[in-house]
């Protein structure tokens, strides 16, 4: 069964600005250009008439064409262990508000969503189960922190299917849907 998730594409010239930040730190998965992506739901696994069901649930959202800005670079941890670093995107109330429409058609839908609060990001890298956390993390979140890159514009929002394969993700665009009123 696929994995599903809900995001809007960077477009290329964002995604290649955040790849040249993507050194110097060991056990680094790195994610590449093409996957960079803003999650706004992960769905988990679906059968496939839920997938269509989903899909056309999501063409009655709308919204209007997004200005983003990718404001700062952070991590996530997990106890003591990094987890992700990403690229914060800077929260706008159209954003939120996408966000929520998503959320909400999702749910209509039966989907059961994270109810953690929305904290816009790119993710930049992720780390395995035994990474350490170091002062490697430390030095690229002091270093970049202030990194700006746009503003940027977004105009559609898209359905992903995720495969986990041994050399990484490999995501696939199953629906994409137009903003702007």
């Amino acid at each position: 069964m696929p994995r599903l998730f809900v995001a809007l594409p960077l477009p290329d010239d964002i995604a290649d600005g955040l790849v040249s930040l993507q050194e110097g730190i060991p056990d680094a998965n790195w994610v590449p250009a093409e996957n960079m992506h803003l999650t706004l739901a992960f769905i988990g696994e679906v059968n496939g008439g839920a997938q269509h069901d989903i899909a056309d649930a999501l063409a009655t959202v709308d919204g209007p064409v997004l200005d983003l800005e990718i404001a700062g670079i952070d991590h996530f941890v997990e106890g003591r262990t990094p987890k992700a670093l990403y690229a914060s995107v800077a929260l706008t109330d159209a954003l939120q508000r996408l966000q929520e429409r998503v959320s909400s058609v999702l749910r209509g839908e039966g989907v059961k969503l994270d109810r953690r609060k929305f904290r816009p990001h790119v993710t930049l890298a992720r780390f395995g189960r035994r990474a350490e956390m170091g002062h490697h993390i430390a030095q690229f979140v002091a270093s970049n922190n202030l990194r700006r890159f746009g503003p940027f514009e977004v105009d559609v929002f898209r359905l992903y299917s995720s495969l986990t394969r041994p050399e990484g993700a490999v995501y696939t665009v199953e629906a994409e849907y137009p903003l702007g009123y």
